[in-house]
C-alpha cells in the first residue's frame, strides 16, 4: 500500500483549502521519505489494533466462559450405559428404530415421531399408527440418554423403558401384544441372524427386553457436538459476538436457573407458569403420574441442545417459533418481558447449540451416519 501525497495535495488545491496549499512545499519535501515508511507504519498500526482487539475479545470470552461453566458444562462424549453396548447391538437397534413393522399396520416407526436426522415435520402432536394425535409434543431423541428421566412427565426411568411404551400404546404404534410384535420380528431371517449375533448367550434372544435394549443402544449413539461445547472447552471464536451476547443475556436473565447442566435442561421438573399462568390447564403434567397436587402442571425441563432444530416447543407444541418460545418462557417462568432484541440475541446463542452436522442440512429427515 502506498500513500500518494501529491494526489492529496492536488485534491486540496482543487478544493480551495488555503492552509493546506501553504504547506505544499513542505509536503513535497517530505513526500519521498513519508511514502517510504508509511506502508510499514500502517501495517504495524493495523497489527497492533488487531492484536489489541484480539486480546480484549479473548479476555471477554474467557470471563464469559468462566461464568457459564459455573452452571453449564460440555456434553459428555458418551451416554450412560454406552460402555456395555456392542457394535452389532447398536446396528440391530438402528434397524429396529427405522422399521415400520414395529407398528400394528406397518405405517410408522420410532423415527416417524422422533427424527434423528434433523427437524421433525409434525406440528405439536404426532399422529399414531391409526391417525390419532398423540397426547403431547414428541421430543427429540438426540442426547436423550443424558436426561434424568424420559417423557415429559418423567414416567420412564431410562431409554429402555421409554422405547417399550409407544409400541404397545394403542394411540401410538398400536401393537396389540408383545407376542404379536415378537412373532413378526422372528419371521424375518435378517432379524433372526441379527438377534442371535447381538444376544449370543441367551437361549431365546427374541424378547421385548432385548428389543428395547437394542433400540436404546442405538439411541445412545445419538450424541451431538456443537460450537457451544467448543467454546466451553476453550475455543474463544467458536461463538460469534452476537452469540456471546445471547449467552450473557441467557445467564443475566436467569434462564440457567432451570436450563443448566450439560444438556441445558433435562435434569429437573418445573411447573410451567411459575410466575404467570400458562394457557393450557387441561394437561396436569406430572401430577397425572404421581397423584400429588404439588406436581400439578409440572413437566420435565426441556434440554436446549439442538433446540433450533426441534420446533415446535413446549409439551403441547403451542410455541411455533423459537422467538415465541423464548419470550413466553421469560414471562411465564421469570415474570420478565424480553424485548425483541433481547430475545433475538438469546435465539442467536441457541443456534450455537445445534449439532454441527445436522445444522448443515436442517430439513433433512435422513438418519445420521454413525
Amino acid at each position: 500500500m502506498e500513500f500518494c501525497l501529491a494526489c492529496w495535495e492536488r485534491f486540496c488545491y482543487a478544493a480551495g483549502n488555503p492552509r493546506l496549499n501553504m504547506q505544499r512545499a513542505f509536503a513535497f519535501e517530505e513526500d519521498a521519505r513519508f511514502r517510504k515508511f508509511f506502508p510499514r507504519l500502517f501495517m504495524i498500526g493495523i497489527s497492533v489494533s488487531i492484536t489489541t482487539s484480539s486480546v480484549a475479545a479473548a479476555t471477554d470470552a474467557a470471563t464469559l466462559r468462566a461464568r457459564a461453566l459455573e452452571v453449564l458444562a460440555p456434553l459428555p462424549t458418551k451416554m450412560p450405559g454406552a460402555e456395555n453396548d456392542t457394535l452389532v447391538l447398536m446396528r440391530l437397534g438402528r434397524k429396529l428404530y427405522f422399521d415400520k413393522r414395529l407398528s400394528a399396520n406397518d405405517t410408522i416407526s420410532c423415527n416417524t415421531c422422533h427424527e434423528t436426522g434433523s427437524r421433525a415435520t409434525y406440528r405439536g402432536q404426532s399422529l399414531g399408527a391409526f391417525g390419532k394425535p398423540t397426547e403431547r409434543n414428541s421430543p427429540t431423541v438426540l442426547n436423550a440418554g443424558f436426561q434424568f428421566a424420559q417423557f415429559w412427565d418423567g414416567r420412564a426411568a431410562d431409554l429402555e423403558s421409554q422405547a417399550r411404551e409407544p409400541m404397545l400404546n394403542p394411540d401410538e404404534m398400536g401393537m396389540p401384544a408383545e407376542a404379536v410384535l415378537l412373532k413378526r420380528l422372528r419371521a424375518s431371517w435378517n432379524y433372526r441372524y441379527r438377534f442371535a449375533q447381538s444376544f449370543p448367550d441367551t437361549a431365546e434372544p427374541f424378547t421385548i427386553a432385548n428389543v428395547t435394549r437394542a433400540i436404546a443402544a442405538y439411541e445412545r449413539t445419538l450424541v451431538t457436538h456443537d460450537r457451544f461445547d467448543d467454546f466451553l472447552k476453550g475455543s474463544n471464536y467458536s461463538l460469534s459476538r452476537a452469540e456471546r451476547k445471547g449467552l450473557e443475556l441467557f445467564l443475566d436473565r436467569g434462564c440457567a436457573q432451570c436450563h443448566n447442566g450439560p444438556g441445558l435442561g433435562g435434569n429437573s421438573f418445573q411447573k410451567i407458569g411459575l410466575k404467570n399462568p400458562y394457557a393450557n390447564t387441561t394437561d396436569l403434567g406430572r401430577a397425572k403420574i404421581t397423584g400429588n397436587e404439588a406436581d400439578r402442571f409440572k413437566f420435565k425441563v426441556s434440554p436446549l441442545r439442538n433446540v433450533a432444530l426441534t420446533q415446535p416447543y413446549f409439551h403441547d407444541g403451542q410455541a411455533g417459533t423459537l422467538m415465541e418460545a423464548i419470550r413466553q418462557m421469560a414471562y411465564l417462568q421469570l415474570d420478565k418481558e424480553l424485548t425483541r432484541d433481547e430475545a433475538g440475541s438469546i435465539e442467536a446463542f441457541f443456534h450455537s447449540l445445534s449439532d454441527q452436522r445436522r445444522a448443515l442440512r436442517p430439513h433433512s429427515g435422513l438418519p445420521a451416519q454413525q
